[in-house]
């Protein structure tokens, strides 16, 4: 496979539901550049505002693919668990595009409106 950067992805630790296979996470907190570049264009940057964002990509692109993960709550730490490996990939094609990298992240944050999120 190739990167999956920023995010990672490991078996789901007990006692997850049994339905859910895989965690897929981003230390948040850890990323300052995307940070910064989430307040430079007026959005919160926090796991919180990663899960808004993904969720609404996701939506766009692939609206189905939001009934097979469970968004948590991570504090520091973006978290989504994925029923099975598949999904976990159709996850990150669809992401990643986004999220890849800070130039990627930089072109979809510009276009995007802070007035529609929360976070």
């Amino acid at each position: 496979m190739s990167s999956t950067f920023p995010f990672q992805l490991s078996p789901a630790p007990p006692p997850i539901s049994p339905e859910y296979q895989l965690v897929i996470f981003a230390d948040v907190g850890g990323l300052e550049e995307y940070y910064v570049l989430f307040q430079d264009y007026g959005f919160g940057g926090t796991a919180d505002s990663w899960v808004e964002h993904i969720e609404t990509i996701i939506e766009e692109h692939q609206p189905a693919l939001l009934d097979e993960l469970e968004f948590g709550e991570g504090g520091q730490t973006f978290v989504v668990y994925a029923s099975s490996p598949e999904i976990a990939d159709r996850f990150l094609a669809t992401v990643l595009p986004y999220f890849g990298t800070l130039p990627l992240l930089q072109k979809y944050l510009s276009q995007a409106d802070p007035d529609d999120f929360f976070a």
